[in-house]
């Protein structure tokens, strides 16, 4: 039981990833690292392997774009920005969730 549980929940966290993204984004630019760290921080855990497609997807959909910054403790590091195009996605996203919790909330109560 305790298994299928868990795989809910990592399906329901997955379902949800590109929407966090987006909302993390949305108060400021970040890098790859640190926004795996935020989401942990939240208790959405990712793996690099997870996040880094996404983003190109996102990128890719022109949701968001990227700047390379020089680091002074290794590499370059891309940062992400959201762009007009993610803002009115995310906008959408969070009208879908609002209703999405409202129908959730109405079936509870049935």
């Amino acid at each position: 039981m305790e298994n299928t549980a868990e795989n809910v929940r990592a399906q329901m966290r997955k379902g949800m990833l590109e929407y966090c993204i987006l909302s993390l984004l949305n108060k400021r630019e970040a890098y790859a690292s640190s926004i795996i760290e935020e989401l942990k921080a939240a208790g959405m855990i990712v793996v690099e392997g997870t996040l880094y497609p996404l983003l190109i997807r996102q990128k890719n959909q022109g949701l968001l774009s990227y700047r390379w910054e020089e680091s002074t403790q290794g590499p370059p590091r891309k940062y992400y920005v959201i762009t007009d195009k993610g803002r009115e996605q995310l906008a959408e996203m969070d009208a879908a969730w609002r209703e999405l919790v409202e129908t959730i909330e109405t079936l509870k109560r049935v």
